[in-house]
């Protein structure tokens, strides 16, 4: 099993599979996300300083919408693991096999002590399209990118993240994305193309993607009224030359 979990540790204490930003963040980690961390999504994702900057997100961000998430993001990062667990039978001596997520989406920080604290989230997910302005075409390209196995060169993903305010401007997020790309999504998942879209007037999230190597394609109109305000996006891509 430990052969196929690779880059990850584990915890010797909790078994607990995660991934240690390097210094000067080493002490934040990326792990599951756990049965609990209902509480602390609630108090951050009801921030404006972090809800102000995420399109769908339901506000005020209640307990149900918060047990809906985690349920839906533990499933996720369960199924990862168990994949990972069949892989460990089937090819015990390698090679490392695609999986079709990551395991390890949530950041903490880790205290003195050593007890931690959720401090933000980071994953990659299939993209929306959502420079597809055209429904039609978008639904078809969504289904058709839907369809494609793990490890497929031509999926086409997003990322999706957000930061305790507290932590905001240390570079924790940038560090984030870029363990997170090149440690497991482009050998574990087979990552070769990212697009991401942030609103036009977030220049922080656009830089720590520009961090790592996103190149920014310009601002477009979706045709969006977010929480009663029209938004422009800005697109920014990463491929695998």
């Amino acid at each position: 099993m430990t052969y196929q979990l690779h880059p990850l540790e584990i915890n010797p204490k909790t078994g607990e599979p995660f991934l240690r930003l390097a210094a000067p963040h080493q002490n934040i980690i990326l792990t599951p996300p756990r049965q609990g961390d209902q509480s602390v999504l609630i108090q951050h994702l009801n921030d404006p300083a972090i809800y102000g900057w995420m399109q769908a997100l339901p506000i005020p961000y209640l307990p149900e919408h918060a047990d809906f998430w985690i349920q839906f993001v533990k499933e996720e990062s369960d199924a990862t693991l168990e994949s990972l667990r069949k892989s460990a039978e089937d090819f015990p001596n390698g090679p490392l096999q695609f999986v079709g997520g990551n395991p390890v989406g949530h950041l903490r920080e880790v205290k003195e002590d050593g007890t931690d604290v959720l401090i933000g989230d980071v994953n990659f997910r299939r993209s929306a399209f959502e420079e597809v302005l055209d429904e039609v075409e978008r639904k078809r390209v969504q289904e058709d990118n839907a369809k494609k196995q793990a490890g497929d060169p031509t999926i086409q993903y997003t990322i999706g993240d957000w930061l305790a305010a507290s932590h905001h401007g240390r570079g924790i997020m940038t560090a984030a994305v870029g363990l997170l790309m090149t440690a497991w999504g482009i050998p574990r998942m087979g990552i070769r193309h990212v697009v991401v879209h942030t609103f036009a007037e977030n220049i922080g999230s656009s830089r720590v993607f520009e961090k790592n190597g996103f190149v920014n394609r310009g601002q477009f109109d979706y045709g969006k009224i977010v929480r009663g305000e029209k938004k422009i996006l800005t697109l920014l891509e990463w491929k695998q030359a």
